[in-house]
């Protein structure tokens, strides 16, 4: 039998993790010790071992839920969709790789320039085989993963600061999606 700090640690867990669990009814309450202590077995064990293997594949909480409910039925539905998502995001991770690339191929004609405008900027982006499309997502892209610096390159494009603040509102918007 253990404590649920220990069979916490046994998992890596926090202690509050394991109480949410059970909360929220993916891992069963235990029973209690004479000192009122939760005593988690091994069927315990091995269900929190099934919670973990799930949340390591990514998989939410209510998938797992579905999962741990209906094991045979579910599985291969529920992790199809989970390798689905993961492979959409590689190739948006990809996109961005080759974006970078293209960016890197023309940076010595941008750089030696004196002044960069928001047109030559899109006209180059246009040149490197963006959409209209591929140039909002890269906007919110930036502003997600480094809004401070998307504001400096928006102002070294010499962008009105107005456009700028809805620029930014935009990429943010679409960000949260």
């Amino acid at each position: 039998m253990l404590t649920v700090t220990k069979l916490a640690r046994r998992f890596n867990l926090s202690r509050g993790t394991l109480l949410y669990y059970e909360s929220i009814g993916l891992l069963q309450a235990p029973g209690r010790t004479a000192g009122n202590y939760r005593a988690y077995g091994d069927k315990h064990l091995e269900r929190l071992r099934q919670i973990c293997e799930y949340r390591a594949a990514g998989l939410t909480l209510e998938d797992i839920r579905a999962l741990l409910r209906k094991p045979d039925n579910d599985a291969a539905s529920v992790l199809k969709r989970r390798l689905a998502a993961l492979n959409g995001e590689i190739e948006r991770l990809r996109e961005h790789q080759r974006a970078i690339l293209k960016l890197l191929q023309v940076k010595n004609s941008i750089w030696r320039t004196e002044m960069i405008t928001k047109e030559k900027w899109t006209s180059i982006m246009r040149a490197s085989g963006f959409s209209e499309d591929d140039m909002h997502r890269w906007h919110a892209e930036f502003e997600r993963m480094a809004p401070d610096e998307h504001r400096e390159f928006l102002e070294f494009l010499h962008i009105p600061e107005e456009e700028i603040r809805s620029i930014r509102e935009w990429s943010r918007g679409v960000a949260k999606q």
